[in-house]
């Protein structure tokens, strides 16, 4: 199979498939008319709309907001999640003792928590940032601590062995085995961040960004401009993730190898 698609198409053009495919279904859906254009407007007209909004700069204020309380409230979560996972994982003890508080808040929907931030930091960018950073900071601390807990054993004790201070074990050794599971985290991490932003920008007092627009759009039946902010909000993310991806493969460009 992967022959033949090899055969088909340059390896290059790959990324556009799944592209190409959403675009398709969208279309044999409005060409069998199982949704009606009023509330799923065709393809080419949600493009144009999303072309014409761009050029024009009418979505770059929503777009640079989303953008901003995003990479700040990732900021925020990378800085206290990876030093506070690095040292909770080099001691099995002390992340086992804060284990059930990091899974609890892990596995709470961080949008149930909306209030509470509300309560804390009012309707506000605070608020909004909060909340994301609380959520992808969990995430970026839990992998952090296993990828320093899970670090090959067999190079730790060959280290030692050698002689190798306890300290040079840990940052030569333990915290470079730590940084593909790390940076599973910080790709999580921004997705989260995003997402939460996305969801606070429509349900907590917002004047701008991209959940603003859509939620707003939503409530004026303006079904154009709705799409097209959910997919410059999805090509966001998927920006950011491979960004990730990038930086990882030019860090960490050991990993999966012996």
């Amino acid at each position: 199979m992967n022959r033949l698609l090899d055969r088909l198409f340059d390896p290059r053009l790959l990324p556009l498939v799944g592209p190409l495919l959403l675009f398709g279904i969208w279309e044999l859906v409005i060409t069998m008319k199982l949704i009606r254009p009023v509330l799923l407007p065709p393809p080419a007209e949600t493009l144009a709309h999303l072309w014409e909004v761009t050029v024009t700069g009418d979505i770059a204020e929503d777009f640079f907001a989303t953008v901003y309380r995003t990479l700040v409230s990732f900021g925020i979560a990378v800085a206290i999640g990876v030093p506070l996972g690095v040292m909770l994982g080099s001691s099995v003890n002390a992340y086992r003792s804060v284990e059930f508080l990091v899974d609890f808040f892990r596995s709470t929907p961080s949008s149930a928590l909306i209030p509470l931030f509300m309560l804390i930091f009012g309707i506000s960018d605070h608020n909004k940032i909060a909340i994301a950073a609380f959520a992808a900071v969990l995430l970026v601390l839990f992998n952090s601590a296993y990828g320093v807990m899970n670090a090959k054993k067999t190079r730790v004790m060959a280290a030692q062995i050698m002689g190798v201070s306890r300290w040079h074990v840990f940052k030569d050794v333990m915290l470079m085995e730590s940084l593909a599971q790390t940076f599973v985290g910080l790709r999580t991490g921004v997705s989260m961040s995003l997402v939460i932003v996305i969801v606070a920008e429509m349900f907590i007092g917002s004047e701008n960004g991209l959940g603003h627009r859509i939620i707003d759009a939503q409530q004026v039946f303006n079904v154009k401009d709705m799409y097209t902010s959910i997919l410059i909000t999805g090509a966001l993310g998927y920006f950011l993730n491979l960004m990730f991806l990038l930086i990882e493969k030019r860090i960490v460009h050991w990993s999966g190898k012996a």
